[in-house]
This record gives structure tokens, sequence and C-alpha cells, in this order.
């Protein structure tokens, strides 16, 4: 490929990066209308999990079939499902139509987002010359975050929530023709092991009746629930015993004896766990408890937004005075900071504070991931290093639809129980257009207060479950400190050994 080659196809990838960012903010900016319109605050988890759920089941499946069909026809074929899939979304009538869109979608997303790492490593063979692109794709990510709340609050005030949708398409299709054209793949080395197909379809059920289960919770039968969890980890349990034995696993099982991997595995799924309990309900809290519109409900994605970039491109800085560790210890300190202001804040806290915690997590956010995302690649043995990339996008997505679950079970919990000490005054109904400013405006004045009461209840305890998982986080990074200890110790004894050994000879 010729210089001109390589930066078109870089910056057409770059728009999958992009797109990626804006579906984060720009659907959180539209859910309030989204609710009010197709009136299913209860499925509100559904609407993120699900996309999660598919971005997760697929990310390893689309990197494995472009080792058999090549890295262009896979990240093609993602793009345009996620391109057909934002268009039924924007098209939906209902909220059972929005969520199989939204899983469509998420399907494609899963290729879209990782897929391009794997392309980066062929058409820059230079590992400096990647690390510059790296900071480009993370320049993308946040801009397209900073973007799509103003896009995104702008299209919902002006026409309607749909449009939040249809704005990927065309620059899907962009993408997709710039990558036909100017991409030139070197010849596909046809791959003699077979197919896991069997790892793959009962990863695919296991993890689909995991999250399934996890959202039915609180809301059908628990015999039910324990009954689709039970399902989930036979599956689950049936696809290691498989993977143990094929030729070439989906997810090998050597990558848990890793220790230090594991451990970036596990900080990567408590900090986009925590994460996204910002992410999804700061609009909410903005538009439900201080009534603003959609768009300065979005604009809280603003300061995370800029300060993510920031942090990310500290860390190679820091990296020049402290350990990974220690970097990553001082992202975490700073989403602590940022969830304690959330929990403490009232639900007459002023605008501005929700600001000033949006900063501190998108700082805290973009020095954790720049330092994990190298990390991973640095603690995995060097044949295991793209399925290790791929699986810490997996365990991202993973804990991501988890948590969306989770955080959607305990807002319903709230808003039941809110709704039940009423006496009858306050409904669901009426709750799902409190998180509307443009619905709110008709509903009772008097009951006002107690419904914000009611909200707040159901957002403070969101974020006080993403703050405990920083915690655990911080107590997890600090033992892995420790061992980072030991090793460097283990390191300079044997260099002063090898000096001795020299000098002796």
């Amino acid at each position: 490929m010729t210089k001109k080659q390589i930066v078109i196809v870089t910056a057409a990838l770059l728009l999958s990066n992009a797109m990626g960012g804006l579906d984060n903010t720009i659907i959180n900016t539209a859910l309030p209308a989204i609710i009010s319109d197709l009136h299913g605050i209860e499925y509100i988890g559904w609407i993120v999990a699900v996309f999660l759920l598919g971005t997760a089941i697929s990310t390893p499946l689309w990197s494995k079939f472009g080792e058999y069909a090549g890295n262009k026809r896979s990240y093609q074929l993602s793009a345009l499902l996620f391109v057909i899939g934002s268009f039924l979304s924007g098209f939906a009538p209902n909220m059972i139509f929005l969520i199989a869109a939204r899983a469509l979608m998420g399907i494609g997303n899963g290729g879209m987002v990782s897929i391009p790492y794997i392309i980066y490593s062929k058409i820059y063979p230079n590992p400096r010359k990647r690390m510059k692109v790296l900071g480009f794709v993370s320049a993308s990510y946040s801009m397209a975050t900073i973007i799509g709340p103003l896009v995104g609050g702008y299209l919902v005030d002006t026409f309607s929530w749909h449009w939040v949708f249809y704005i990927s398409v065309p620059v899907g299709l962009v993408s997709v023709i710039f990558v036909q054209i100017y991409y030139k793949a070197s010849k596909l080395v046809k791959k003699t092991t077979p197919v896991d197909y069997k790892g793959a379809i009962l990863m695919t059920l296991g993890l689909i009746f995991l999250l399934s289960g996890i959202e039915m919770i609180g809301t059908v039968n628990i015999i039910l629930v324990g009954l689709v969890l039970i399902i989930a980890v036979a599956l689950i349990v049936a696809m290691i015993k498989v993977e143990s034995q094929v030729d070439d696993p989906i997810i090998p099982n050597r990558l848990f004896k890793n220790r230090p991997l594991v451990i970036d595995f596990l900080l990567f799924s408590l900090i986009w766990g925590a994460f996204l309990g910002f992410l999804i309900y700061s609009p909410m809290w903005a538009q439900g408890l201080l009534g603003t519109t959609a768009l300065i409900g979005g604009a809280t994605q603003i300061p995370g937004s800029v300060t993510d970039f920031i942090g990310a491109g500290s860390v190679a800085s820091m990296r020049r005075f402290i350990t990974p560790q220690k970097v990553i210890n001082i992202g975490i300190w700073t989403l602590v900071i940022s969830f304690v202001v959330m929990v403490v804040a009232g639900k007459q806290a002023p605008y501005w504070v929700i600001l000033v915690a949006a900063a501190f997590e998108g700082f805290g956010n973009g020095v954790c991931f720049n330092e994990l995302q190298v990390k991973v690649q640095q603690d995995a043995a060097s044949e295991d290093v793209p399925v290790a990339t791929s699986f810490s996008f997996l365990i991202r997505m993973l804990s991501q639809t988890f948590m969306a679950s989770i955080f959607g079970i305990i807002l319903n919990n709230s808003l039941a129980n809110g709704v039940a000490d009423s006496a009858g005054k306050i409904t669901m109904k009426m709750m799902n257009k409190l998180s509307d400013a443009s619905s709110s405006g008709n509903l009772p004045a008097n009951l006002l207060p107690q419904m914000r009461t009611i909200l707040h209840n159901g957002l403070h305890n969101i974020m006080l479950v993403a703050l405990a998982l920083m915690v655990i986080a911080l107590g997890i990074n600090i033992y892995a400190q420790q061992l980072e200890k030991i090793k460097m110790k283990k390191q300079a004894g044997e260099s002063i050994r090898n000096k001795v050994s020299q000098f002796e000879n």
C-alpha cells in the first residue's frame, strides 16, 4: 500500500471508532425522549444492555472470522450490520422493535471496534508509528463523545429522537466504501485448523442466557430466573471443556493462568462497569431532577470527553517517572473522587456539580484505558497478543452489559418502591414522563418534589454501587503494585548477579 492509501484507510477506520463514541453518548441523550415516546422506562436497561451484549458476544467471533475470511471482509460486514441496525433503530415503532434493532447494532459493533486494531498492526508494523495512530484513535473517540451530546440534544429538541440513529448511516457507508477501494490486504493464509463452531455456539448461548437471566431479576418469577442462570452456567462450563480440547479455541484457557493478565482483565471489568453508571444516568439526573432540556442534559458528557483525551495523552509522560500500576492508581483515585461527588450530591445539587464529577470521571477513565490497553499486550505472551487484545474488548463489553442490567434493576426497584409508597398518587407512567423535560411540564406540580425524590433514590443507589466497584478496583491494584515491586526486585537481583558473573569472568 502507498502512503496515501494507508492514510485514507486509517481515516476510514477512525470513522468506525467515532461512530462507536457517538453512539455511546448520543443514545444516552435521547433515552428520556425515547422512554417518553415509546413508554417503557422499565426497559431502559435493555436498550443499553442488548447493544453491549451483542458487542460482547460478537467481538471474539469477528476476530476469528477475520482469520478465516480476511480482516477486510470481516470489518466491512460488521460495519454494514451496524448501519442496518442504526436505520432500523431510528424506524422503531415500539420498544421491542428498538431492542431487536439495537441487538443487531451491537453485533456489528463488535467487529467494527475490534477489527481496526488488527488492521492497524498490519499497515503499521512499526510499534512507534502504531502508538501515534492509537493516539488518533483516542482523539477521534473523544471528539465523537464531545459532539454526541450536542448533536443528540439538538436533534431531539429540533426534530425527534429517531435522527440520533439515522446520523450513523452515511458515516458507516463512507467507511465501508473507502476501505473497499483503498485497503489492499495481503494474501490470506488459509488456516488448516478446523473452526471451533462448538465453542462459539456454547459461548454465545451461555452469554445470552447469563445476561438474560440477570435482566429478568425483579421482573419475572425467581424460579424462572434461577433456571435461566443454571442453564447459563452449564453452557459456560461446557464451553470451557470444549475449549481445552480444540486446536484453535475462541478463547484459550491459558490466558487465565497468566496472573498479571488476569489482574488487567479484572481492572478493565470493574472500571468499565462503574463508568457505565455515570455515562447512562448523568443525563437523566440533569433532566429528571433539574428539569433541563435534552441538549443541556447531554452536555453533562462533554467535560468527561475532554478530560478523557487529556488523561489518555498524559499516560506517556507519567510513565517516564512512575510504574504502570502507579499510573493506574492515579486513574482509579480520580474515578473514586468522581463517584464520591455524585453519591453526596442531593436531588437539588446544582448543575455544575455534575460537570465537575464528569471531568474527574473522564480523566480517570482516559488514564486507565490507555495504560491497561498497553499493559494487556505487554503482559500477554507474544503468541497471545491478538487474542488477549480481543478478549480485553470482550471483558469490557461483558462488564458493561452486566452492569447495565444491574443498574436497570436498581433503578426499577427504587421506582417501584417509590410508586408503591405513594398510595396511588404517583404511577410508573408519570415517572416515565419525569425523565423527559418536554413532558414533565404536564405533571402535577405538587407531586414533582416527591417524584424527584423517588428518582433521586434510584440514581443515588446506582452511583453508590459504582463507587463500591472503584473501591474494589483500588484494592486489586494495590495488590498488583506489590506484585510489581516483587518483580522489579527480582529483576534488579538478576541484573546484579549477571554483572558480578561478567566481572568474575
